[in-house]
């Protein structure tokens, strides 16, 4: 599958701008770990792409992603992928087994809160957020509470990196695409 493939469908379901950041931040990281690991990065960042381009149409976890993996079917994306989509729910039962399974995983929920702290910093940019940063809001539960911090703390240890290395490691992604996902500063509201 080719990204132009993957990005046609990811657009054709998701209308919110802050989703569709949110899953480009995902690829982002993943492409980040597939390159520091020698794996395949358009295999990962795709997989990061479409992890959840279903939300918009299946906003439970009743849902999700489970009915949005048959809509992947319907468009013939490989079971490699679907496989790491539908691991990336603890809910739905399936284990993650490989590497690209346990990384989307541990990218997923971190992205979320690295764009929080990003978007309270003054300038609004994610070239000024500092692991320290996200360490600080990390202590502050009333912050950011849809990041869940246990999930994201099990996901980097499933992964086997150390929690603060992974949130440098995602800062560094993001940093790549910071305009592309409005955390280069430039469209302070």
């Amino acid at each position: 599958m080719k990204r132009i493939e993957a990005l046609n469908i990811v657009k054709k379901y998701i209308k919110n701008k802050r989703l569709f950041n949110h899953m480009l931040a995902v690829e982002a990281a993943m492409r980040f770990y597939a390159i520091k690991n020698g794996q395949d990065e358009d295999l990962w960042g795709i997989t990061g792409l479409l992890h959840d381009f279903d939300w918009e149409i299946h906003p439970s976890i009743e849902m999700h992603p489970q009915k949005g993996a048959e809509i992947l079917r319907e468009y013939y994306v490989p079971e490699v992928i679907i496989h790491a989509i539908l691991s990336h729910s603890n809910h739905t039962g399936i284990e993650r087994e490989t590497l690209m399974e346990k990384a989307l995983y541990a990218c997923d929920e971190i992205t979320g809160l690295i764009t929080a702290v990003a978007l309270v910093r003054p300038s609004k940019s994610i070239k000024d957020v500092k692991v320290s940063s996200v360490k600080k809001k990390w202590k502050n539960k009333s912050f950011a509470v849809g990041a869940n911090r246990e999930e994201i703390a099990r996901a980097a240890n499933e992964f086997d990196i150390d929690l603060w290395e992974h949130t440098e490691n995602i800062i560094q992604a993001m940093c790549q695409i910071a305009e592309e996902i409005g955390l280069d500063g430039k469209n302070i509201e």
